[in-house]
């Protein structure tokens, strides 16, 4: 069963960037595809951005634009570099396969944007 972590969160002003990470602890290689997840408290978990094994990409609209997501078989990681950040960015953001979230849920990474 491929373990999952993600990193790279952290607290910036609005408009700034971060770039997050997430390591499997086994190959994603023939992962159809995988995602970036958020969630805030209250709130069901939503699909940020997705990744398939020939690259293409999906993103919610809200972040379309800000938001780039990379995907690595090699390292087995997939990354999303979050530009342009806006409060209502403020979440826990996790990864995993798309669409059933297959894998046991890393412990997430969380993003906060101050206004």
């Amino acid at each position: 069963q491929v373990q999952l972590v993600e990193s790279g969160g952290g607290s910036v002003h609005a408009g700034g960037s971060l770039n997050l990470s997430c390591v499997a602890s086994g190959s994603i290689r023939l992962i159809a595809a995988m995602a970036w997840y958020r969630q805030v408290p209250g709130k069901e978990r939503e699909v940020v951005a997705t990744i398939t094994t020939a690259g293409s990409n999906y993103y919610l609209g809200s972040v379309r634009g800000r938001f780039t997501i990379v995907r690595d078989n090699a390292k087995n990681s997939v990354y999303l570099q979050m530009a342009s950040l806006k409060p209502e960015d403020s979440a826990t953001y996790y990864c995993n396969e798309f669409p059933w979230g297959n894998y046991d849920w890393g412990p997430g990474t969380q993003v906060t944007i101050s206004s």
